[in-house]
């Protein structure tokens, strides 16, 4: 029988020390957990229900879209437009925000999310996610415009993401440290099973997309040409290196065991600062990562602290283990 905390109670309790909650942010966070839910139940079935594969469309960042990309991103929208929680939303998926039909009533909050973070592995059956991130509007019951969402990261509400793999989990935090959640579906609830998550502060993993190299500034050619020099170079130790393609499965795996995850500024396209987007994956991914005792950081300035310039950034990314991004960053600072 099951006897552990579920995400419901989880955060009702935690709300039971804010003075002033109306428990209006946690009917958001239900309505975000029951679009995870369906997302995970699709991505679970994959090919039996047809959802595999790509469209002939493209994002707006380009990239050719999967058939779950599209229906995830249906799916985050549906779920959360209808409550009166939200005064908007934005997606990766979609080149605008989205404003909350008029047949619904508007709330005190934004989110902005990655409906399907990893999706190139869908088709493989490999680990893929759900990035979201939940901000206050500048003025609540009104509809949101673009610059409503240009805040900078520490800002943010609460982040989490999803991981759909063995088993389907909600990471999450609301600026007071970082707890996992495990699908239980014979009950339909999420059950904490990773509370107070601590990433270690020293690590011999890092993950980098190595097929990129000689793009990389000099302070990433020199830390990963010492990693790999292992015990023989300059570092005294040996290290692994790791490449999911999913930034959900990067972060849970540094988590749960350290590491340092790298998509570093690089000379690929000059007309991009980076790969990685400031909205959706890079502030609630380094929020998390801070409130688990990391660090984050573009090489140059701390994430968290940069103010948005538009709904589709794009921004260098180095988080993970404390000292081993240290490093890395000192060697940008020489």
């Amino acid at each position: 029988m099951h006897t552990g905390t579920t995400l419901t109670q989880f955060i009702i309790e935690e709300q039971r020390h804010i003075a002033g909650a109306t428990g209006d942010f946690t009917a958001l966070l239900n309505d975000v957990v029951t679009a995870i839910k369906t997302i995970s139940n699709a991505v679970n079935k994959g090919a039996l229900i047809g959802v595999m594969g790509a469209l002939e469309t493209e994002n707006v960042q380009g990239e050719t879209q999967k058939k779950l990309d599209v229906i995830t991103n249906e799916m985050m929208i549906r779920h959360n437009e209808w409550a009166g929680h939200l005064a908007g939303m934005a997606s990766e998926e979609m080149d605008e925000v989205y404003p909350i039909p008029n047949k619904y009533p508007l709330g005190k909050y934004l989110m902005v999310f990655d409906p399907l973070d990893g999706s190139s592995n869908v088709d493989i059956n490999i680990s893929v996610g759900t990035i979201f991130s939940i901000l206050r509007a500048p003025v609540p019951n009104r509809a949101a415009a673009e610059v409503d969402f240009l805040q900078p990261g520490v800002k943010q509400v609460c982040a989490g993401y999803a991981l759909y793999g063995s088993s389907t989990m909600l990471v999450l935090t609301t600026g007071h440290g970082v707890n996992g959640f495990t699908l239980d579906r014979d009950i339909g609830e999420f059950v904490l099973t990773h509370p107070g998550m601590k990433i270690p502060a020293d690590t011999k993993e890092f993950a980098i997309n190595a097929s990129n190299q000689r793009f990389w500034e000099a302070p990433v050619q020199r830390y990963v040409a010492e990693c790999l020099e292992g015990s023989t170079g300059p570092r005294g130790r040996d290290f692994n290196m790791r490449w999911v393609a999913s930034m959900v499965a990067e972060v849970h795996r540094i988590l749960t065991r350290g590491g340092i995850f790298m998509y570093p500024r690089d000379t690929k396209d000059a007309s991009k600062a980076g790969k990685l987007r400031l909205l959706y994956e890079a502030n609630p991914m380094s929020f998390i990562v801070e409130q688990a005792g990391g660090l984050s950081s573009t090489g140059y300035e701390r994430i968290l602290d940069m103010t948005p310039e538009n709904l589709h950034q794009r921004v260098p990314v180095i988080l993970g283990s404390r000292n081993e991004v240290e490093v890395v960053l000192g060697y940008h600072r020489n």
